[in-house]
């Protein structure tokens, strides 16, 4: 399954950093990675500084290049479900923590890209959550309420201050805790920088087969070359789908533009990133190099062939969705993609075992939040794999 289409624009914009080789004859390591995007980055990350030793980080096509390559990159602590929606599905303790941790992962991830001295900034932004309907206004304002409720820190935004700041819209919810990153560059930074400190990493090299034995795993990759280990880690996100025999996520179509550069980003976007409360809803952001990226217009997966022959008509459509609610921004796309992704019917992640006899481990971040997932996934996966308790492996299960 191809991730995404049409070269996104963090491929165009990042070169290749390092390369790294594909796997040439078997061997054994204590630990196999598989998935080299944002997650399995993070997951490795958290292993060597945990002390591990003999990790092995391992992707099918070149380092990032799935979905990571896709995103869109806007950190939010907001989960696709509402809060107050959350609480009614999953109960108030996993509902409330799961937002305070995904606004804790952001500073995480903020001082993460300090200590690998990343080369692409993490800029921090606040988050406008809006809506342009009466009825999604009506149910904008009962989520402020559960948020102020619990203790986030949020502001009520009126219509005439957003028209002020030139976005057309009733009402939103501004709330401090944002941010953007270039989430392929990252990745590609912390996967050198767990290089250096000792990860191998293994490109173009696809797994086909795990067998599972009285002495550990055997990984069995597409070339015939076996990889002995003791735990395997899926981070592959959508693509787990066909190793699980849990139905666990809906897979969804997404699609994004990029504008042609500003000569200085416009106001509304220097220190905000936007989205709203429709369904499926919108997103946009600004970027480094002064253009701005939006997304939205998703869809049921069919095929790859099915999703990309809509990129044209979908970018058309976002076009016009942006100059609806920003009039006064002269927005013209320069680059257009699509990639897919998934929805759980909770709006939260996969982490752990799914089956606990086996030590084979996931670490999935699902929806808007997967990269905020993906680091909440760190502090679980030390307990995952010494099989010990901790509060992510229960509230996050499988057959949940």
């Amino acid at each position: 399954m191809k991730l995404r289409s049409n070269h996104p624009f963090w491929l165009v914009k990042n070169a290749l950093l390092e390369s790294y080789p594909s796997a040439d004859k078997s061997f054994s390591t204590e630990i196999l990675i598989v998935g080299a995007g944002i997650t399995g980055a993070l997951i490795a990350y958290e292993l060597l500084n945990s002390g591990y030793k003999e990790v092995v980080l391992i992707d099918k096509r070149d380092v990032a290049n799935g979905s990571t390559a896709a995103s869109t990159a806007m950190l939010q602590y907001e989960i696709d479900i509402p809060l107050y929606q959350l609480i009614e599905k999953r109960g108030l303790t996993t509902a409330v923590t799961s937002y305070k941790e995904c606004e804790k992962a952001i500073t995480t991830l903020k001082s993460i890209t300090r200590k690998i001295k990343s080369t692409t900034p993490f800029q921090k932004k606040r988050s406008i959550y809006f809506s342009t309907s009466r009825k999604g206004l009506r149910l904008l304002q009962k989520e402020f309420q559960a948020r102020i409720d619990h203790g986030f820190n949020v502001r009520w935004v009126n219509d005439d201050e957003l028209k002020s700041w030139g976005l057309i819209a009733l009402g939103a919810i501004e709330s401090a805790s944002g941010g953007v990153i270039d989430t392929y560059g990252i990745a590609l930074n912390l996967i050198k920088y767990n290089s250096d400190k000792g990860l191998k990493v293994l490109d173009r090299t696809e797994i086909t087969n795990l067998k599972h034995t009285d002495d550990g795993i055997t990984a069995e990759t597409s070339r015939g070359i076996n990889i002995q280990c003791k735990q395997v880690i899926n981070c592959t996100g959508y693509e787990s789908t066909a190793w699980l025999k849990e139905d666990i996520v809906k897979l969804k179509n997404t699609f994004a533009i990029a504008s042609e550069a500003f000569n200085a980003l416009p106001e509304a976007f220097k220190d905000k990133i936007y989205w709203d409360n429709s369904s499926p809803y919108f997103y946009f952001r600004g970027t480094e190099d002064n253009r701005i990226v939006m997304g939205g217009g998703d869809v049921n997966f069919k095929n790859t062939a099915a999703r990309d022959a809509l990129i044209d008509k979908k970018e058309k459509m976002l076009v016009k969705k942006f100059h609806q609610l920003f009039p006064d921004i002269q927005f013209k796309s320069d680059y257009a993609w699509a990639g897919t992704f998934g929805e759980t019917a909770d709006g939260l992640p996969y982490m752990g075992r799914p089956d606990p006899l086996k030590n084979e481990h996931y670490v999935l971040g699902f929806g808007g939040n997967g990269i905020t997932f993906s680091v909440m996934g760190m502090q679980a996966i030390v307990p995952s794999l010494l099989n010990e308790p901790h509060p992510f492996l229960e509230y996050y299960k499988f057959n949940r």
